[in-house]
């Protein structure tokens, strides 16, 4: 793990934004295309609206969540809604979004034909994660009903997860599709993240999932 400090949050933002749209730079010249992966949330804002306005081939850049919840874009907590509002939009809406929702009752019903839409797009290019109090990341919750699967490294690409602190059912890339990205960034703020991190380095991706992503992470953090 690798930790960069900012003198505030302005500066990780914008320092972020710019390292990831180098990486994603470097990808299109080298390979032609490339996928960014990113979380929902709000703490990401700010560099989704930095991003949306870097001159990019963004028409080869796919975009895929880390994780969703069960809901329909229309819903205020549909992480697909956020990522259309803040990042898909002026030079970025070129890019292709890669969905991790489709209309179903239930997560099951529509895991195979979301994995069969993510594969063309793996390995990651430029992985973008955050971190809860609970150091979760993605939907990798502490005791979610298949974490144990979904650390696994025969673990698929994607799977459901139902957790207390989840609120709806989730669908989340795996740790072996999160760990196999080739640049991975975790963003935190505050003191309580800091607090959070220090301790999942001393315990198992089972008690700390993000633990299961930390060993080739840059951790970008500020107060």
């Amino acid at each position: 793990m690798k930790l960069e400090t900012y003198p505030d949050r302005e500066f990780l933002m914008l320092g972020l934004a710019n390292t990831i749209a180098g990486q994603l730079a470097d990808f299109l010249r080298r390979e032609g295309k490339a996928t960014l992966s990113v979380p929902g949330g709000t703490t990401p804002g700010p560099i989704f609206d930095t991003l949306s306005g870097v001159d990019l081939d963004w028409a080869n850049v796919a975009v895929v969540l880390n994780d969703e919840r069960w809901v329909p874009e229309s819903s205020e907590r549909s992480n697909t809604r956020l990522v259309r509002e803040r990042l898909l939009r002026g030079r970025a809406a070129q890019a292709r979004l890669v969905p991790l929702y489709a209309p179903a009752e239930q997560p099951e019903e529509m895991l195979q034909a979301l994995e069969d839409g993510l594969k063309p797009h793996l390995p990651i290019s430029v992985l973008l994660l955050g971190m809860g109090a609970d150091m979760h990341t993605a939907s990798l919750f502490p005791g979610a009903d298949r974490l144990e699967e979904a650390l696994s490294s025969q673990a698929p690409a994607l799977l459901p997860m139902r957790a207390a602190a989840a609120g709806e059912p989730r669908v989340t890339l795996t740790a072996p599709t999160l760990r196999e990205a080739f640049n991975i960034h975790l963003l935190i703020t505050g003191p309580e993240k800091r607090a959070a991190l220090e301790r999942a380095m001393t315990l198992t991706p089972m008690e700390a999932p993000v633990r299961a992503v930390l060993d080739n992470a840059t951790v970008h953090w500020a107060e």
